[in-house]
């Protein structure tokens, strides 16, 4: 997981991404690096993808890493952040934002594909944040943005383990924004409406319209969107902001 001990600016802050190295995460990372931040990304199995995202935060001028780690998994989660903070020596901001799906109709969804929907993006969440929270606590301050859903506000018909995982994320959220707030902590929703993933890009054009005909704004977000949103929580324009859900979804959940 780590290749010896990083020569790097100590006077720029770090943030931990995870599902780092595509979509979403890529963007959230660069955005950050562009801000001024060293970046750990956190990958679940493409190590030519993460690296190459590492890259591209070099030539923006960061210290950057990637680390495989299975965040539904408590051992590899703590050895993952043990690792970070050996390499970086703090992390300033954290981003949870791996996630999966596995859509099916609630009569036809199996145990299996909940269960794994929650494991990696609710309880996913808890343990990274929860490896974190001592250094969080330590440094009396910090960020933590964890990436919901608007499916996690409104539903949707065959997500029902998907918008149960992503609803948890907003409560929980809210309760560590409680528990944080005297140590000057703020944690943090975005919750994206339908964004260009790969996620998305398997659906046929039909879904895709029918999605956008949903949408107010008329059109799907590209990640960056998300990605802006993000940065922003995390820098210090947003000191002041805890325990919200920030939509970013075209005005679905108005």
């Amino acid at each position: 997981m780590s290749e010896g001990a990083l020569e790097r600016d100590t006077s720029r802050r770090v943030a931990l991404v995870t599902g780092g190295s595509r979509g979403i995460g890529r963007e959230t990372a660069l955005a950050l690096a562009t801000d001024g931040y060293d970046v750990a990304i956190v990958y679940a199995g493409n190590a030519e993808r993460a690296q190459a995202v590492v890259d591209e935060l070099g030539d923006l001028g960061a210290c950057a890493r990637a680390y495989r780690c299975d965040v539904s998994n408590a051992e590899e989660v703590d050895a993952c952040v043990k690792q970070v903070l050996a390499d970086f020596g703090s992390v300033w901001t954290l981003v949870n934002n791996a996630g999966v799906t596995a859509d099916g109709l609630l009569l036809r969804m199996s145990e299996d594909d909940f269960d794994r929907v929650i494991k990696v993006n609710l309880k996913g969440t808890f343990l990274m944040t929860k490896a974190l929270t001592r250094q969080f606590m330590r440094q009396r301050g910090g960020h933590i943005i964890n990436v919901s859903s608007v499916v996690g506000v409104m539903g949707n018909a065959g997500q029902a383990n998907y918008a149960a995982s992503k609803a948890g994320v907003i409560g929980f959220t809210k309760s560590v924004a409680r528990e944080l707030a005297g140590r000057g902590v703020t944690a943090n929703v975005v919750a994206p409406g339908f964004v260009r993933t790969d996620m998305t890009a398997k659906l046929s054009d039909s879904i895709i319209a029918s999605y956008e005909g949903q949408i107010p704004l008329g059109r799907l977000c590209d990640p960056d969107a998300i990605a802006n949103a993000i940065a922003f929580l995390a820098s210090d324009a947003a000191d002041y902001i805890t325990g919200v859900v920030l939509p970013v979804d075209g005005g679905m959940s108005m």
